[in-house]
């Protein structure tokens, strides 16, 4: 649980901080929790698979990520949080381009960054083996492909800003990987999101810190239609 909010606490300050209404937001890759559980607003969750009950403020869509059935700058946001890696290197930039192509104006993409990313998730992996546990599918699927790097981006700067930060300290995510292997850290950090959730996001800003396991990388619109 806390693994969620630390991916997406800093996309919420980005919606936060963006003066214009938010208007309709897509999400790519949402599962069935998502920003949907962060965010109040509504949000449309697209994904593969819904594996639980949506959010209640979420509408769920069935379909590929790099085949949105969508028209064009039908959404004023999307976010795509923690999904690159999961896509097949040579999908990657379409669906970057999917994503630019249904957002009227902003697009946040979030991920796991470069070979040392990944390297603290075959660790983690091989953390599971040693303890005869069964790695998550999310990390087996994190085995498959090298990380996205920021050259991904570098296409799409002629009709688009392109801003980057990072998040979350690695050594921190190989810490919050291993607590969140515990029931009882799991249940401590539930309860720290329902009673204190200010308090703790101000204490997850100190782990953005280099170096990062993910980057964040905000994609904005240069003219207004």
């Amino acid at each position: 649980m806390l693994n969620w909010a630390v991916r997406y606490f800093p996309i919420l300050r980005v919606l936060k901080n963006d003066s214009v209404d938010k208007g309709l937001i897509l999400e790519i890759g949402s599962g069935s929790f998502g920003l949907a559980h962060f965010y109040r607003g509504q949000v449309i969750g697209c994904d593969v698979n819904f594996p639980a009950v949506p959010e209640e403020n979420m509408l769920p869509v069935r379909c590929s990520g790099t085949s949105l059935p969508f028209a064009d700058s039908q959404f004023d946001i999307v976010v795509t949080s923690d999904v690159l890696e999961h896509v097949p290197p040579h999908l990657r930039p379409a669906m970057i381009r999917e994503a630019l192509r249904v957002t009227h104006r902003l697009a946040v993409f979030a991920f796991p960054c470069g070979s040392d990313a990944h390297l603290l998730d075959e660790n983690f992996r091989e953390l599971h083996q040693s303890r005869n546990l069964t790695p998550p599918p999310w990390l087996e699927e994190h085995m498959q492909y090298p990380f996205p790097e920021l050259e991904l981006f570098l296409g799409v700067r002629e009709n688009w800003t392109v801003e980057e930060f990072g998040n979350e300290h690695l050594r921190f995510h190989q810490w919050l990987n291993r607590r969140e292997l515990s029931r009882a850290w799991c249940r401590v950090f539930r309860v720290c999101l329902r009673l204190v959730p200010r308090l703790l996001e101000a204490a997850l800003r100190l782990t953005d810190r280099a170096p990062f396991y993910r980057m964040i990388v905000v994609v904005t619109r240069r003219t207004m239609e």
